[in-house]
């Protein structure tokens, strides 16, 4: 199984180590044949991308891809979005949508909400709810109807570590992805989709993508970690959209 395109890394435009320029040269390296310059969303108060910032590296994007045309990579502009309303409501409007090659979307803590209460939903009572069986079954329904409200409001093309910031009901998801065309991610970085998970959502027609979520150029390409999980799910690798098929 090998990698051909990194659709989730992040550059110092948030809180990533590289430039666009130093994870395209990493990519290179690895061989791949597309790479996802993908920061945080601009909803995210710690390090979220500034929302002028995006119409900046459209341009430095536009500007590389033309550089690097006959080396045989494409650079593609994303976005990884953030749930701040559990209306649906993401971070990122219209007008950035328009310029996205890639829209991602995930749960992330920290993320500046719509409202006091959702803050408490987002940022207190995901955390708790890994402590608090009580309160499980509550979170889990709220994070879930989020992102299917998400799924029919925004062209999303992947969610980010399902599961992994906010427990959802994997199943239901992976049915509205598929529903949508949306691909759910095997995260190098982090636990969710677990192999659990992934078999869970084997269960329906959704496909998958296995990213490196890079923070370093070095990490560009790097997802041995995502592979063990695939292997042991036993992922038809036609499911997985970003891996040679041989």
């Amino acid at each position: 199984m090998r990698l051909i395109a990194d659709y989730h890394t992040h550059t110092i435009y948030s809180h990533g180590k590289g430039t666009i320029r130093d994870n395209v040269e990493a990519a290179l390296k690895k061989g791949l044949k597309e790479i996802g310059i993908c920061d945080h969303g601009p909803g995210h108060y710690l390090y979220g991308v500034k929302r002028e910032n995006l119409f900046k590296m459209k341009k430095e994007i536009d500007q590389l891809n033309e550089e690097y045309k006959e080396k045989g990579i494409r650079i593609l502009l994303g976005v990884e979005a953030n749930i701040i309303g559990y209306d649906g409501t993401i971070d990122v409007d219209d007008e950035i949508i328009e310029i996205l090659d890639i829209l991602l979307l995930g749960f992330h803590y920290g993320v500046i909400p719509k409202s006091v209460k959702e803050y408490m939903i987002l940022n207190v009572m995901n955390p708790l709810s890994k402590a608090l069986p009580f309160i499980r079954e509550w979170v889990e329904r709220k994070n879930t109807e989020a992102i299917l409200k998400a799924i029919e409001r925004y062209p999303i093309d992947m969610i980010t570590h399902p599961g992994d910031k906010a427990r959802l009901n994997i199943k239901e998801v992976a049915e509205a992805a598929y529903r949508k065309g949306i691909a759910l991610e095997i995260n190098a970085k982090h636990n969710e989709l677990s192999v659990e998970s992934i078999r869970i959502a084997l269960g329906t027609k959704v496909d998958f993508y296995i990213n490196s979520d890079a923070h370093h150029p070095s990490e560009v390409g790097e997802v041995e970690k995502a592979i063990i999980r695939a292997k042991k799910a036993g992922i038809p690798i036609h499911r997985i959209r970003n891996v040679e098929k041989q």
